[in-house]
């Protein structure tokens, strides 16, 4: 199927600082545990047949050059007509946050991509780490605090060469964002957050929301992997009953809530009958009981990033780099 034979066009949300829309649901290419490049590339050519338009990248996922060669790849064989139809997000990691690695990174960002330039670029996370050290896990002693101030403005000119379309920010609780906010002459545009049925970011969602900033939810499915997961999503009996009732699988009603609340969503699979079905979520919506049973389900956050704490600072505990938003709805 290619676009042409899409009967429900993709959805698309506004963001500021002067982007262009943003699709509303994305294809993630993080792997945990890490897979070859060649699947990560099969996977985002079959994604771009069925009709995704918005890819999730980072430094730290080793997909943007599979990434960019899937494109080039999917344009050569007439998917695409240009690398304009795409809207492509790639994120700065730790080891780079400090203002002179900034550009830096983003240009081999773009030199992985063979691009130009890229639509939206996120500081990954909101720490530091001993800078020419790119690792993960970071080793507990090489972490250091970001100096926001001196990092943002780094990132605003990566925006005013025009690098980037947009700038924001992922995985930042509402007083790092507010901290941002401050000082910002040119605004987030995104922060990209874990969201999903299992962790609704109510709390955030408003402070964003209030403040003009996009949240987009990454592992609203859970993520199952090495370093934290959940299968809480996948065998809810709240979706999982919802989801028998309407024909649809719970994966597909996950991400139909995620849509319903006027948020981004990155969900990835290399699965192509699945990444076929998660696009399957424009023609139908959810009842207001469903709704809200879905607000009802307990929450807790699956991705505590307890690999961004450490002994010797800036954050010592999970209580600190969330800012207490842990249990929250």
């Amino acid at each position: 199927m290619n676009q042409k034979q899409q009967q429900t066009p993709m959805p698309e949300i506004p963001i500021p600082a002067g982007c262009r829309r943003i699709p509303v649901l994305g294809f993630g290419t993080a792997a945990d545990p890490p897979v070859e490049p060649e699947i990560v590339k099969t996977a985002i050519v079959q994604a771009i047949e069925v009709g995704y338009r918005h890819f999730d990248t980072a430094a730290l996922y080793n997909s943007e050059e599979p990434l960019g060669e899937a494109i080039i790849e999917a344009i050569n064989g007439g998917l695409l007509e240009s690398r304009e139809q795409l809207f492509i997000t790639s994120k700065l990691w730790c080891s780079d946050a400090h203002p002179q690695h900034v550009l830096p990174a983003l240009n081999k960002t773009l030199r992985n991509l063979q691009m130009d330039y890229i639509d939206l670029y996120l500081i990954h996370w909101p720490v530091s780490s001993k800078p020419g050290i790119h690792e993960y896990p970071i080793k507990k002693e090489d972490f250091h605090p970001m100096d926001f101030k001196s990092v943002w403005a780094a990132m605003e000119e990566c925006h005013k060469l025009g690098f980037t379309k947009s700038i924001g920010v992922s995985n930042f609780s509402c007083k790092k964002l507010a901290d941002v906010l401050a000082i910002a002459k040119i605004l987030p545009a995104v922060n990209q957050v874990e969201v999903s049925p299992c962790w609704q970011q109510q709390k955030l969602r408003e402070f964003c929301k209030r403040n003009g900033v996009l949240v987009v939810g990454y592992s609203p499915l859970g993520s199952i992997g090495t370093f934290y997961g959940t299968n809480r999503v996948i065998e809810s009996e709240v979706l999982k009953e919802i989801a028998k009732a309407k024909g649809k699988t719970v994966a597909q009603v996950a991400l139909r809530w995620g849509y319903e609340q006027g948020i981004g969503v990155v969900v990835k699979s290399y699965n192509k009958e699945r990444i076929k079905q998660n696009l399957q979520i424009f023609d139908w919506s959810l009842s207001d009981d469903e709704c809200r049973k879905i607000s009802e389900i307990p929450q807790c956050r699956a991705c505590l990033g307890k690999d961004y704490t450490s002994p010797y600072g800036p954050y010592k505990t999970i209580e600190q780099l969330w800012d207490e938003e842990l249990w929250l709805l």
